[in-house]
């Protein structure tokens, strides 16, 4: 499966954002999908993630209550809709699909994540 993740850009402290992970060569049923980002001089990092088997959906602390991931089977895309964003939230965002089913404790763990897209630049302004 391909992965092109899109919909970055720079926006002010307070706004939104809606990042799309569209895939091509396979479905994405079968997969979890999750995005993570990485910003200058840090380790990169999970953000959140859908997972194939349930649906279920998890986040990392900091974007708790402020960002949603979406699946839509019919379009082949998992959207990451940003709300709230503080500049702290500036970071190049990668989409990821990993096995359809990946235990909770270890949704963040990028060793599981096997197709990586490019990523797009989230830029926060305050």
């Amino acid at each position: 499966v391909q992965l092109q993740a899109s919909g970055g850009g720079l926006v002010q402290a307070g706004g939104s954002l809606r990042l799309s992970c569209a895939a091509s060569g396979s479905s994405l049923n079968g997969y979890t999908v999750a995005w993570f980002r990485q910003a200058p001089g840090k380790e990169r990092e999970a953000v959140s993630s859908i997972r194939a088997s349930d649906r279920n959906t998890f986040y990392e602390a900091s974007v708790k209550g402020r960002f949603t991931v979406l699946k839509d089977n019919a379009k082949n895309t998992v959207y990451l809709q940003m709300n709230s964003l503080r500049p702290e939230d500036t970071a190049v965002y990668y989409c990821a699909t990993g096995a359809r089913h990946i235990i909770n404790s270890q949704w963040h763990n990028p060793s599981l994540y096997y197709n990586w897209g490019q990523g797009t630049l989230v830029t926060v302004s305050s």
